[in-house]
C-alpha cells in the first residue's frame, strides 16, 4: 500500500475559521482536492450571505412584504429542509430569526439586565417559518411581512462542509475532514488507519476535553453558552435568543450532535439549546442516526440512548 500524508489548510469563509485535511498520496494531490473544496464553500458563500447586497439571501429579504424573489433550486431545497427542521423543532429552529432586533443584546459583562417580557415579545414578532412561502414550480421565495430575514448561520456552515466533503471524494480522497468553525465531518481514517476521534470540551476548562468520540464518517457540531454569555442576578444566559420569547435560553452550557451530516448536525445543535436538556434528548431520540450529548448548567451530563462515549 502506498504510504499516504495529511495536507491541511486553514482560512477564513462564510466569516469563520474553515479547517481542511486531506489524506493523499502526495501534497499535491492534497492541496488540489483542498483547492476545490474552497471554491465549492466560496461558491456557497455568496449564494447565501447577508453581507453581500447581491446575494440571493440579501434579494430575498429586500422583497419582504412585496415581492416573491427566484433563486436557484438549491436554496429552495436547504430553505425546505431548514423548515422540516423548524417543524420538528416546534420552531426553536428558525430561518427567519434574522428579523430579531439586535439592539436588544450585546451579552457581554455589561450587560446587566434583560429586557422586559412584551420588549423581548416584540423583537420577535416577525420571526415565523411558517411565513417564508416557497412556490418550487416557479423557483421563487417569498417573506410574507415586511420587515422579515432570512439567515442560513445556523445551517449554512453544516451544508457548505457537507458540499466540501463531497468536492474532495469526488476528487479521490478517501479520507479527510472537513471542520467549518466547529461543524465537523470525516470520511475514512487517519493516514495511520485508526478512526478519527474528537474530543468534547469540558465546559468549565474549553481547552480540557472530557471525553473522546470515534467519529469515522459522521459529522458533529456543538452549540453552547460557555463562550459567550451575560450573567444577570447570579443566573447565566446565553447568547442563544429563544425565537419564541425573545429572551436568551438558561440552562443548557452545550449540546453536541453527532450523525452522518454536518448540515443536520449544525441546524439541531443550536434548537436543542433552546429546547433544554429533558425535551432536546426526547425528541434527538426519535431521530434514526442522530445521537446527542448534552452539559447543563450545573455540569450534569446528558447523553441520547444510542450514544457511545469512549
Amino acid at each position: 500500500m502506498t504510504s499516504q500524508l495529511s495536507v491541511n489548510r486553514v482560512l477564513k469563509l462564510m466569516g469563520n475559521r474553515f479547517e481542511f485535511t486531506a489524506v493523499a498520496g502526495d501534497e499535491n494531490e492534497g492541496n488540489e482536492a483542498i483547492d476545490a473544496a474552497i471554491a465549492e464553500v466560496s461558491r456557497i458563500e455568496r449564494l447565501l450571505t447577508t453581507f453581500d447586497e447581491s446575494s440571493q439571501t440579501c434579494q430575498i429579504n429586500r422583497a419582504a412584504g412585496t415581492a416573491p424573489i427566484r433563486v436557484d433550486q438549491e436554496v429552495i431545497a436547504l430553505i425546505q429542509r431548514a423548515q422540516k427542521i423548524s417543524e420538528i423543532t416546534d420552531g426553536a429552529f428558525d430561518i427567519s430569526y434574522g428579523s430579531i432586533d439586535k439592539r436588544l443584546w450585546n451579552f457581554d459583562q455589561q450587560m446587566t439586565s434583560l429586557p422586559d417580557k412584551a420588549t423581548a415579545l416584540a423583537s420577535v414578532a416577525l420571526i415565523d417559518y411558517r411565513n417564508v412561502e416557497l412556490d418550487e414550480q416557479a423557483s421563487t421565495v417569498l417573506l410574507k411581512n415586511k420587515g422579515m430575514r432570512i439567515g442560513f448561520g445556523g445551517i449554512g456552515k453544516g451544508y457548505a462542509a457537507d458540499r466540501a466533503k463531497q468536492v474532495m471524494q469526488q476528487q479521490g480522497i478517501a479520507s479527510g475532514i472537513v471542520n467549518a468553525a466547529g461543524d465537523l465531518i470525516t470520511w475514512g481514517v487517519q493516514p495511520n488507519g485508526k478512526p478519527w476521534t474528537v474530543g468534547i470540551a469540558d465546559p468549565s476548562q474549553t481547552n480540557q476535553p472530557f471525553s473522546a468520540l470515534q467519529i469515522s464518517n459522521m459529522a458533529i457540531a456543538t452549540s453552547g453558552n460557555y463562550e459567550k454569555f451575560a450573567t444577570i442576578g447570579g443566573k447565566r444566559y446565553s447568547h442563544t435568543i429563544d425565537p419564541k420569547t425573545g429572551l436568551p435560553v438558561s440552562g443548557v452550557k452545550s449540546v453536541s450532535i453527532i450523525c452522518p451530516s454536518a448540515e443536520l448536525a449544525d441546524a439541531l445543535a443550536t434548537p436543542v439549546v433552546v429546547m433544554g436538556a429533558q425535551v432536546g434528548l426526547e425528541l434527538i431520540n426519535q431521530i434514526k442516526q442522530v445521537a446527542c450529548i448534552v452539559i447543563d448548567d450545573d455540569d450534569r451530563l446528558f447523553t441520547s440512548d444510542n450514544i457511545n462515549v469512549i
